[in-house]
């Protein structure tokens, strides 16, 4: 059986426990980390470079890993997307590259190992599939070719699911998966901010990000804390460059 075969037969048997549209993006990274030999695999879509969606993991670690990229501002997933092709990094690569994201990853997770791939067709420069390794497997136990192969099999049952969500619904069903909804909160604590402390929306997050860093977080724990008011502006505000 091809990889591609053993990647569809993955996809099915997942729909028993996840059969809603939008965990169609749960059900790919799942299918992916299933036949690729991986621990992990991760999903998002970029609409600027600085907002970044992540839309399904194949498992905790790996979604965590995602929202320490985005939390720090820089990883193999966001150079991937900025140079447009895939970005294989093993731990030394990711400490001299990113020392910041390496510094949150070895600390929250297992994983020393990252590949980032590019989506094509119609997520061409706004997709991106992570595969995430654990010792002791190796970088290279996953080949280019086979990676490559899986992740327009990820475009094209995309593709085969763009039905809306609602009859009023701007994109389609996947657009609302759980972790999209979580992201969202990112959103609205930069908009928070931004008016309660008179910045740009890209120093309210600059602001937030140095906060969340400097507590340990990620950047969405952090806007959910913040737009709950248990982190008050005045803290985040200590952080904000002198005028």
């Amino acid at each position: 059986m091809t990889t591609l075969e053993r990647f569809q037969d993955a996809l099915t048997d997942s729909t028993t426990d996840l059969d809603r549209p939008e965990l169609l993006p749960e059900r790919l990274a799942r299918a992916v980390a299933e036949v690729l030999p991986v621990d992990g695999a991760g999903i998002s879509l970029f609409f600027t470079p600085q907002r970044r969606l992540p839309l399904g993991a194949s498992d905790e670690q790996s979604a965590v890993a995602e929202r320490l990229q985005f939390t720090v501002g820089e990883g193999p997933c966001l150079t991937a997307h900025e140079q447009g092709r895939p970005i294989v990094a093993d731990e030394a690569t990711i400490r001299s590259s990113w020392p910041a994201f390496h510094d949150s990853l070895v600390t929250r997770t297992s994983i020393r190992g990252v590949i980032s791939l590019p989506l094509g067709d119609e997520l061409r420069g706004v997709g991106a599939l992570d595969l995430y390794l654990v010792p002791p497997r190796p970088i290279d136990s996953v080949t280019l070719v086979d990676a490559l192969a899986v992740a327009r099999a990820v475009v094209s049952v995309f593709q085969q699911g763009n039905v809306r969500a609602s009859p009023e619904g701007d994109g389609p069903a996947w657009l609302d998966a759980p972790a999209a909804g979580r992201r969202s909160l990112v959103w609205q604590a930069m908009g928070f901010v931004n008016v309660g402390l008179q910045v740009t929306s890209s120093d309210a997050l600059a602001l937030l990000r140095a906060h969340a860093y400097g507590a340990g977080l990620d950047l969405d724990e952090l806007a959910g804390l913040v737009l709950e008011r248990e982190v008050p502006l005045e803290l985040l505000a200590l952080d904000a460059p002198s005028r």
